[in-house]
Order: C-alpha cells, then sequence, then structure tokens
C-alpha cells in the first residue's frame, strides 16, 4: 500500500481515531464503536478501509453468541522511525482532505484540554538540512515511544493524552 492510499484511508476524523484507539489495544467493531460513540455497522466501515490500507490487522477473532468478532490492533506507529524511509515521498496537494480531517481531529481534542505538561510549536523558519534531520528524527522517535506506550482505554494509573505533528520541508518563496 503506498504512502499516498495510507493518507487516503485516514482522511476522515473517525478513522483517525480508531488508530488512536487500536494504538492501545485491540477491539472489535463492536467495542471500537461503544468507545467512540457510534455503531458498530459504522465503526465495522471504517475498520475494513483501514484494514485494506494496512493500517488495522485483525490479531484475533472470538466467538461471541454463536458469531464471531475480529479483533483489530493498529502497530505500525510504534515501530522505530527512519527518516530515510520518507526520502522523496511527497504528499500531493490534492490531499486537502486529510489535512481537514487533521484539523476537525485537532480541534475536538484541543476541547477536552486539561492542565498538565504540554506543548505547542507552530513555526516556518530557514534551518541547516543537517538540523531539521534531527529534528524529524526527535519527532518521529517520540511519536514511536508515545504510540509503544499506548495502553488500553481507562486502564488504571493511565490518562488520554493528545498528540498531533506535521512536520515537512516548503518551497523556497520568490
Amino acid at each position: 500500500m503506498s504512502r499516498i492510499d495510507e493518507l487516503r484511508a485516514t482522511a476522515h476524523p473517525l478513522r483517525l481515531r480508531l488508530l488512536s484507539l487500536l494504538t492501545g489495544a485491540a477491539l472489535s467493531a463492536a467495542e471500537a464503536g461503544r468507545e467512540l460513540g457510534v455503531s458498530q455497522a459504522s465503526a465495522s466501515y471504517h475498520l475494513r478501509v483501514l484494514e485494506r490500507a494496512g493500517l488495522v490487522r485483525v490479531v484475533e477473532v472470538v466467538r461471541l453468541r454463536g458469531g464471531e468478532a475480529k479483533r483489530y490492533r493498529h502497530e505500525s506507529s510504534s515501530r522505530r522511525y527512519d527518516p530515510d524511509a520518507a526520502l522523496g515521498e511527497r504528499v500531493p496537494t490534492s490531499e486537502e482532505e486529510y489535512v481537514e480531517a487533521l484539523i476537525d481531529e485537532l480541534r475536538r481534542r484541543a476541547r477536552a484540554r486539561i492542565d498538565g505538561p504540554a506543548i505547542s510549536t507552530d513555526a516556518e523558519l530557514w534551518v541547516d538540512p543537517a538540523v531539521w534531520r534531527r529534528i524529524v528524527q526527535h519527532v518521529g522517535e517520540a511519536s514511536a515511544l508515545l504510540h509503544a506506550a499506548a495502553r488500553p482505554p481507562r486502564t488504571p494509573g493511565t490518562q488520554p493524552v493528545s498528540m498531533t505533528a506535521a512536520l515537512f520541508p516548503v518551497k523556497r518563496a520568490r
């Protein structure tokens, strides 16, 4: 699956929420739907889209009342970040749906913000390419660490947190 296909699959706020939810726990469509306040049918549809894109996988099939329920998991974000793997990839400007989904999800999360350790950065700067590479590497490692530490919702001793990062080089202004 190409990076473009992954972006298209994540271009929906509910699918972004499912990816976050399934990072900490393997859940069925019914379980994910209950946690996110959506119908099982809606959760199931969006899980199939994510599965086709290779962003979630079935890790377990359980028998329930004479039927079977697939439990899905999102594991790719906890892998060690390799900045060289993304070299040469370009997100097409037509992927505005993905950006809109990120904006919607950030707005939803910001409404739930509470006091505690936090950081927010917005910058468009000129930096040495070697420094930029280090920054991207560090943010990638922080993202992988956060995803690897994710636990099922409401696990005692945990708290919900939010991280949104979008780092990319931009065209030189003329």
